[in-house]
């Protein structure tokens, strides 16, 4: 059984720069969209808690690059939880480059910390993590660390 939510993604030509690699912002943007595909998939009742007022507020990320990627490379894009605290999370991605023949290169890896907030935009407060979230997001805790 796999300890990571899988978000896989084909890379465009929009996603390169002028030398053809993927522009760095995207491996952020990806994180983000990969976190969005698990709330849809995994945790729909959270989906519908932050129609409300439950926020999740992105507080630091990161991206440590390995080898270059380009236009119309196959990745998957693998989340694991690394820290359930009281009204925080932390998110680990291992980006990885899914070659012919089955071959899998890792070509980055990002981190992702995340606090739950609630409340109008003018008086927002941290929360606890919603019981959803920490349910859902259970079958991914990180072994590693």
């Amino acid at each position: 059984m796999t300890t990571y939510f899988e978000y896989p993604h084909t890379v465009g030509f929009e996603e390169t720069n002028i030398v053809g690699n993927v522009y760095y912002v995207n491996y952020l943007r990806w994180q983000g969209r990969c976190r969005e595909m698990f709330l849809k998939q995994r945790a729909p009742e959270v989906l519908a808690d932050l129609r409300r007022d439950l926020k999740l507020f992105t507080l630091k990320v990161d991206c440590e690059f390995y080898a270059e990627i380009t236009a119309f490379d196959e990745l998957s894009i693998r989340m694991r939880l690394l820290e359930l605290g009281q009204t925080q999370l932390e998110f680990s991605f291992d980006y990885v480059r899914l070659d012919p023949g089955g071959v899998e290169t890792l070509v980055a890896r990002g981190r992702q910390r995340v606090a739950c907030m609630r409340g109008p935009n003018t008086r927002t407060v941290p929360a606890r993590v919603p019981d959803a979230l920490a349910r859902a997001l259970q079958p991914y805790v990180s072994v590693a660390g």
